[in-house]
């Protein structure tokens, strides 16, 4: 069984270890808890014909004080880049780390989460600059780790893209 490496990166409070807890435990709490590090679980997906080992590296989020640790990304296949739908700032955060990961990593297979679908009517995203980050290659799914919406997709999509 092949095994691969997903680190979730992001800005502090924008549903990584949620979505996480969906996806592998298809639960969800209201409760916020700070990660610390990094917190590692693992679920297998069928892939086409093949078992993968996603191997999920859920890294402590970023903020004005603390840049995501990138050496965390080392060996990791692809990974996510979540954005929180309704604080627009987690958007250029995520551009941010999106730049210096590939300054230190290449190009690596990632898909961008907009997460919190569940409230989209406070969405505060700035269309043009979701058009423009997506020109630049940006692979964006909409995804809500309290409803589950779109969250099973986002992984078997990232999960097909690094099979091929």
């Amino acid at each position: 069984m092949l095994q691969k490496k997903i680190c979730l990166l992001g800005a502090f409070g924008v549903g990584k270890t949620s979505l996480v807890r969906r996806f592998v435990d298809t639960i969800f709490s209201d409760a916020y808890l700070t990660t610390v590090g990094v917190k590692i679980d693992k679920k297998v997906l069928t892939v086409g014909t093949e078992q993968q080992a996603l191997i999920l590296w859920d890294i402590a989020g970023e903020d004005e004080m603390s840049a995501v640790r990138l050496s965390y990304l080392r060996g990791a296949a692809g990974y996510l880049l979540v954005v929180d739908g309704t604080r627009p700032e987690t958007l250029e955060t995520a551009a941010s780390i999106q730049t210096r990961v590939v300054a230190q990593a290449g190009r690596v297979p990632f898909l961008a989460l907009l997460n919190k679908a569940d409230l989209q009517e406070e969405w505060a995203l700035p269309p043009q600059r979701l058009e423009a980050l997506e020109a630049g290659g940006w692979l964006f799914r909409r995804t809500s780790a309290k409803t589950g919406e779109g969250v099973e997709a986002s992984f078997q999509d990232l999960a097909a893209l690094l099979a091929r």
